[in-house]
């Protein structure tokens, strides 16, 4: 049986992102797939029609991919009725306009986070789309990693039994671009381009941390520039004005306690470049973006302190790996899969533009906290 095709503009597959994850390892790995599978065995073949504001970048990978289709006229694209979904990957500044307008055009419509600059315009984003009953979805890629499906599956079964804390070490070291190229954009570091780090990161860490232990309540935050001046991809110095390092305590439901540092400006002495480390009553354990390794209350050592003698044992080998128990795809082509379910047959799809309001919320509420010196508590979201 042929699979029936799916239309989808993508906007902003020039960028990193939206190129490598969104159409490199996700759409065009679907399509050499054969596309997603729906619950009644038929198949669902996507389509994409790139759109961009640079010509010769689209057309170039366009060749590259023997994909018939792009534009640099959004408007047109989202008038062609073979193109019922909309993507977005541009920077954060144009996004809400993008979607808005996708949304008029009566497009169901999939994006990036942070979905918008402001909680205000995040909001009106999903109460926008509750209005022009469109189908909606925001990226939350974290959630389908192999270290962390594998740390949901601990939690699902009780391993830890009463989660007491989270503690998160997200980053790496970004050059500043003068003796070497950095290797992120060098808007990620200016405030008025809609960088900094608790923009970019809090909504990550909102979604991981709601759906694997609980709504965040309260934060309080700390966010500074290490790193004050950089140099852009043409060689120019310029001024960092936004925030490359953020260190916060998250208070979430039941009590739990989460402290996640993010930093671009830090150099990794971890396993992998992002590590939870998640401490229960019953159970422990730490989950990278592939790996997870648990210890059990059974079989937790009990160390001794002593500064006067060497530890001569190793305490990671002390922990047991979980292993993977089932294929685990790419995250961001997961990901996709769920929504193309959701957009062809209403499939569930939980992680939506109110669920992208809460990311912004929370970094929002992270960087009002380091600004006024205090606890920030969180209200409830509606659209």
């Amino acid at each position: 049986m042929a699979a029936r095709k799916l239309g989808v503009v993508m906007n902003g597959v020039t960028g990193r992102m939206g190129y490598r994850q969104h159409l490199v390892r996700s759409v065009l790995a679907i399509r050499e797939q054969g596309g997603v599978a729906l619950s009644d065995g038929t198949r669902v073949q996507l389509d994409p029609l790139l759109v961009g504001r640079n010509a010769t970048k689209l057309r170039e990978i366009a060749e590259r991919h023997d994909l018939p289709r792009w534009t640099t006229d959004l408007d047109a694209a989202l008038t062609d009725a073979d193109y019922p979904v909309y993507f977005d990957a541009q920077s954060t500044q144009v996004r809400e306009k993008s979607l808005i307008k996708a949304m008029d055009a009566g497009r169901h419509v999939y994006a990036e986070k942070p979905s918008a600059e402001s909680l205000t315009a995040a909001l009106e984003l999903a109460r926008h789309a509750r209005r022009t009953g469109v189908k909606n979805g925001v990226v939350h890629d974290k959630l389908y990693l192999p270290g962390l499906v594998k740390l949901k599956r601990l939690v699902d079964s009780g391993f830890f039994g009463r989660v007491l804390s989270v503690r998160g070490e997200f980053g790496y070291w970004v050059f500043e671009g003068d003796w070497q190229p950095a290797q992120r954009p060098s808007w990620n570091y200016r405030a008025q381009d809609g960088g900094g780090i608790a923009l970019d990161m809090f909504p990550h860490w909102n979604y991981l941390l709601e759906n694997l232990f609980g709504g965040v309540r309260a934060v309080t935050a700390r966010v500074v520039t290490h790193i004050p001046q950089r140099w852009d991809e043409q060689g120019l110095r310029y001024e960092a004005t936004a925030d490359d390092a953020a260190y916060a305590i998250f208070e979430l439901d039941d009590g739990v306690i989460a402290q996640i540092n993010s930093s671009w400006a830090v150099r990794v002495n971890r396993d992998e470049l992002v590590e939870f480390q998640v401490d229960g009553t019953e159970g422990s354990a730490v989950a990278g973006l592939h790996r997870c390794r648990a210890q059990h209350r059974t079989v937790t050592p009990k160390p001794v302190w002593n500064p006067d003698l060497a530890e001569t044992g190793r305490f990671r080998d002390q922990w047991q790996e979980v292993p993977d128990n089932a294929p685990l795809d790419n995250g961001f082509k997961a990901q996709w899969e769920q929504f193309v379910r959701h957009v062809v047959e209403d499939a569930p799809n939980p992680y939506d533009l109110l669920s992208g309001a809460r990311g912004v919320q929370l970094a929002e509420a992270g960087l009002r906290s380091s600004r006024e010196g205090r606890r920030v508590e969180l209200t409830e979201l509606t659209a």
